[in-house]
């Protein structure tokens, strides 16, 4: 299902499941190295952007992988330069941003615009709930059947089965018991 004002741009880089379902002015950009690819049941929230690479001329972006049963909520950014990959049953609530890539600003002789980026893997494990207003650095693995509290920064990994909240995010609590 694909809602009203959609964009999907070089859609011949996306792969989808069954029963995808693209909301109302969501963006999608799929010219990327590894692809879009969508498990099934997998959905994208209205006005919710996927930019693997720059529309404007920049260097190709590696791509994106979601599993299956998971969603993107409304008005949430995927930068995927980098490549991102998204575990089954995993909740993005609306307004996470996730960066695969960093500016580079070592040197005050360039322009930061002109040193380049950096781009780095981020991996959220099955399971895990990202809730609103949340951003996901990049080179971060955020682990299976975590939670990330609304507004948290992660700027690190996530052992599994934490809970995390903050800027930056820190463990607040374990979801599992230890003996």
């Amino acid at each position: 299902m694909i809602g009203k004002g959609v964009s999907i741009r070089y859609a011949k880089y996306l792969e989808a499941g069954s029963d995808l379902i693209v909301e109302d002015y969501a963006e999608i950009n799929c010219l990327s190295r590894q692809k879009i690819i969508c498990g099934n049941r997998v959905s994208i929230g209205k006005f919710a952007i996927i930019r693997p690479s720059n529309s404007y001329g920049g260097e190709i972006g590696e791509g994106l992988k979601i599993g299956n049963n998971s969603n993107i909520g409304p008005y949430s950014y995927i930068g995927c330069s980098g490549y991102i990959e998204i575990g089954d049953n995993v909740m993005i609530s609306p307004r996470v941003s996730i960066y695969a890539e960093n500016h580079v600003f070592n040197s005050i002789d360039i322009a930061m615009k002109e040193q380049g980026v950096k781009k780095q893997f981020v991996k959220i494990e099955d399971d895990c709930w990202i809730a609103a207003n949340s951003i996901i650095l990049a080179g971060v693995t955020i682990g299976k059947g975590s939670v990330v509290a609304a507004g948290s920064v992660v700027t690190s990994d996530i052992p599994p089965y934490s809970v995390v909240a903050g800027v930056p995010a820190k463990i607040i609590k374990q979801r599992r018991q230890t003996s």
